[in-house]
């Protein structure tokens, strides 16, 4: 028979074995051996051995010593000696070796019954570590894929009593948050049960109550569970924190526009996430260099200045580097480690963000990937405001264009046709006193005619402060002024909820501030009606008994308060979802109407 050594116990905490199935049965031969050891009797035998040796050596030597006896009780005299020696012999010795033969066997057959059992409850053991092992390791895997903090509490408690058998588990973390489970089949008044409490790493508790008093490894394997909670909660909590300063960094994205508030905000978010003690940014202008953008470190904010060293070379690479020490002490001074993280996107380099801190160990490759997604969205960030800043420069500008050719072909040609009349008058002034006032009193009109459009464009260029009064107080300041600017009867209703976003307000007081213009300048209209209404969405209505208009042959006109045709005004409010159209016919005034969705 092969000897096989015996499988081994597994150590208590060793939680994550190599856990290959068990065999459903135990084999038809069970080995010889025990922890490693032939199982033997107590002269050092073998079973097998006492067998082979009963089997192979008693059968000669019986004859041997059969023939021995038989040729000494032939030498005795006389049959009375012989008869009692037969009988001696084969009534008392015969029966004395066969007794001691089969005892000799049945003493190795013990011990192999003993051994057999042993291995049986090894077994048995075996089976039952490995079934709560599997279970750890079960538990492991589903607290990895927990999506949040009730999640985890959830499948921690019901992996507790699946491990340990407890009839319930209760596990509490800090913060007030429990969670609780119990075996299938538990009732509620099954009786008094039996305690078991251990602590919670970093916090909390983990509770078991037991059907009867719990084994002795049974604190063990909880404190073991408990460790592998604290892993879990904190792996939650790590995650939890990551998504709040990926949304606080995308928050700053969407809110600022200004580029100093808007680096702040987002170093801030990520300093914060690693507890980072200084930050900067380095930006490449549109000559391709890179210059110093933002800074802030324990000597306060700064702005300005020439890229390190180190910057230059982060730009070059396409991951995130760690400094030197020498180059992270030129970063920044009292630093002993900084993280440079290259802001590209399919355009290019953007710049570098960098983060520094006193501590040489400060930046640990698990959070190198979170920092370099925001800065990923830094570089989001940093394009949108750079268009936004673009997109306000060609405003600007358009507005001068404008403003210089409506001066030009409005006011400065009618100022300029008064000068001649006025040159007229001087030389008509002593020939034709009558026809030289007449002149006068032309050009006191005219001239009285483009002060009024010098304040109508004053009026349309004078800012607004949505933000301080809102929309709808605005909206009557705004109505009330334009009425007393023009001379117009201006009516004003608003009637439901409006609640729009900053941005959809902007847009639909731009809508009446470009209406009520276009109404001054062209409709020569006596009263106006403005109408705003909130329900599902934000209706703006702006109707006037004017001169009206064909709006097909002038769909592209530019207006003197914005630069915004009826086109553009179209094109805004349909960005945003909405409706826009214009009613109108040439000596029946016109309605102009803009929809907007509100949530």
């Amino acid at each position: 028979m092969t000897d096989a050594p015996a499988p081994r116990q597994p150590a208590p905490d060793a939680l994550t074995p190599d856990l290959s199935p068990l065999p459903d049965g135990l084999p038809d031969a069970l080995p010889e051996t025990l922890d490693g050891a032939p199982v033997r009797g107590p002269r050092g035998f073998r079973l097998s051995d006492r067998v082979r040796v009963v089997r192979n050596v008693l059968p000669p030597l019986i004859v041997l010593v059969v023939g021995v006896v038989e040729f000494l009780i032939s030498l005795l005299p006389g049959a009375a000696l012989e008869l009692w020696a037969h009988l001696l012999f084969y009534g008392l010795v015969g029966p004395a070796v066969t007794y001691f033969s089969v005892e000799w066997i049945a003493e190795g057959t013990r011990a192999r019954e003993r051994a057999e059992r042993q291995l049986l409850d090894l077994y048995g053991e075996l089976r039952v570590s490995h079934a709560r092992l599997g279970a750890v390791q079960e538990l492991m895997r589903d607290l990895s894929d927990a999506a949040d903090m009730g999640a985890v509490l959830d499948v921690a408690a019901r992996g507790a009593v699946r491990v340990t058998g407890a009839q319930r588990a209760t596990l509490t973390v800090p913060g007030g948050l429990s969670g609780t489970a119990r075996a299938e089949g538990a009732s509620g008044a099954a009786g008094p049960l039996h305690p078991l409490k251990v602590p919670v790493p970093g916090g909390g508790a983990l509770a078991l109550h037991f059907q009867e008093p719990p084994p002795a490894d049974a604190e063990a394997l909880a404190q073991a569970l408990a460790s592998e909670v604290a892993r879990g909660v904190e792996a939650v909590r790590q995650r939890t924190l990551d998504l709040m300063t990926l949304y606080s960094v995308d928050q700053s994205i969407r809110a600022e526009r200004n580029m100093r508030r808007l680096l702040g905000r987002v170093t801030h978010a990520m300093a914060g996430r690693v507890g980072a003690g200084a930050r900067a940014v380095v930006l490449s202008d549109q000559d391709g260099v890179l210059r110093l953008e933002y800074a802030q470190d324990a000597h306060g904010e700064r702005r300005g200045g020439v890229a390190p060293a180190f910057a230059q070379r982060v730009a070059h690479a396409e991951a995130a580097l760690k400094a030197t020490d020498e180059e992270a002490s030129e970063v920044f001074p009292e630093a002993r480690s900084v993280l440079g993280l290259p802001m590209r996107d399919e355009e290019g380099l953007v710049g570098v963000l960098l983060l520094g801190d006193p501590d040489p160990n400060a930046f640990d490759d698990a959070r190198v990937s979170l920092l370099a997604l925001m800065a990923g969205q830094a570089t989001l960030a940093v394009r949108n405001a750079r268009a936004y800043l673009y997109s306000e420069e060609l405003a600007i500008s358009d507005e001068r264009a404008r403003i210089a050719r409506e001066i030009h072909d409005g006011v400065a040609q009618s100022l300029a046709f008064a000068a001649l009349k006025l040159d007229v008058v001087a030389r008509q002034i002593h020939t034709d006193p009558p026809k030289a006032e007449a002149e006068v009193r032309a050009a006191t009109t005219l001239l009285r005619e483009q002060i009024r459009e010098v304040r109508r464009s004053i009026f349309a260029l004078r800012p607004i402060d949505l933000e301080r009064y809102g929309l709808l107080e605005t909206v009557r300041r705004y109505v009330l002024d334009f009425g007393e600017q023009n001379n117009l009867r201006v009516h004003l209703n608003v009637s439901g909820d409006v609640h729009l976003s900053p941005g959809d307000e902007a847009v639909v007081f731009r809508i009446l501030q470009e209406s009520l213009n276009n109404v001054a300048k062209h409709a020569r209209a006596q009263e106006v009606k403005v109408t705003l209404h909130g329900a599902e969405g934000v209706t703006l209505r702006v109707q006037d008994d004017g001169a009206g208009f064909d709006p097909d042959s002038i769909s592209g006109r530019v207006s003197s308060a914005g630069g915004l045709g009826l086109l553009q005004m179209r094109e805004r409010i349909e960005a945003r979802g909405g409706l826009y159209r214009v009613l109108s016919s040439p000596g029946h005034g016109t309605l102009v109407e803009a929809e907007l969705p509100q949530g």
